[in-house]
């Protein structure tokens, strides 16, 4: 665990995404959940040491499984934002799994199918403030990434959780994406955060000039995309466009199949969302030989 002002950490050794931890005087407010029930239990403990106050709020910065399987562990009250919040009425209480692998980082933790999910118990829609005994905590809607996405932003400490606005090192989901809400993003994190401490849910700590990379790669991504729209028809070949959405990525090669299926299904729902595919979602998994 990192702490990078008073009372404020992140943690990004647990599978999944990068943690965060408010530590106050009136409790913790904790930033998206880890995955497994055993890494559930040793975060508490993490931040019960820091001698905070009794009470936990967790906040999930969107609906991902990622972030939000593990949210029953952490056994205290959840926060999102209403749009996330309406994602999980359409899911059953129980995990099912995918009909198809999205390149994610539950598919790694051999129990998280059968895991329940815990529904949020407060939601907003533009900005909701948390007052805990330290400085204002802002949870704002920041649109693009993924459904109901949002920040938490600590002004007076200039620290702000930005979720998967901006991953590192890995390509980004696409599924969900909204191009122009995430190029505003991403244009207001770089004129009006450059002097805050941005710390992203895959990859922690975020330079501006990384904020300036992710917004050049959603370009290239939205511009192959409509150049692939414009001329072909059928979703299931827009696998053709995974090797120019990974060149320049830099990342282990244990990951290498998980990031391009990471794409694949991306550019398939992306494509179903935004241009009316079949409502089946089955695509094959090509080896890595034929990419």
């Amino acid at each position: 665990m990192r702490q990078i002002q008073r009372g404020i950490y992140f943690e990004d050794s647990y599978l999944g995404v990068t943690l965060g931890g408010l530590v106050y005087s009136h409790g913790t407010i904790m930033i998206d959940a880890p995955l497994r029930i055993e890494d559930a239990r040793s975060w508490r403990s993490t931040l019960l040491n820091q001698r905070g106050g009794s009470n936990r709020v967790l906040v999930n910065l969107d609906s991902h499984p990622d972030r939000t399987l593990g949210a029953r562990s952490m056994e205290c009250a959840v926060v999102t934002h209403q749009k996330a919040a309406n994602v999980f009425r359409t899911r059953s209480s129980i995990f099912k799994g995918q009909g198809m692998e999205m390149g994610a980082m539950w598919e790694e933790y051999d129990d998280a199918i059968g895991l329940r999910w815990a529904n949020p118990d407060a939601t907003f829609t533009d900005t909701m403030s948390l007052h805990w005994g330290g400085p204002e905590i802002v949870l704002e809607y920041h649109p693009g990434p993924a459904i109901g996405a949002i920040w938490a932003v600590i002004p007076d400490e200039k620290v702000v959780f930005i979720g998967d606005a901006v991953v590192l090192n890995q390509p980004p989901f696409l599924a969900d994406a909204e191009f122009p809400a995430w190029h505003e993003t991403l244009d207001l994190l770089e004129q009006a955060y450059h002097e805050y401490m941005i710390i992203s849910s895959r990859g922690g700590l975020v330079t501006i000039d990384q904020v300036q990379a992710q917004n050049a790669y959603l370009h290239k991504a939205q511009q192959l995309i409509q150049e692939y729209i414009d001329t072909k028809e059928q979703p299931e070949a827009m696998d053709e466009l995974i090797p120019d959405l990974i060149q320049g990525i830099t990342f282990s090669n244990r990951w290498r199949e998980k990031y391009q299926q990471r794409l694949r299904y991306g550019l398939y729902q992306y494509h179903s969302h935004h241009y009316g595919s079949p409502s089946v979602v089955e695509t094959p998994i090509v080896p890595d030989s034929e990419i």
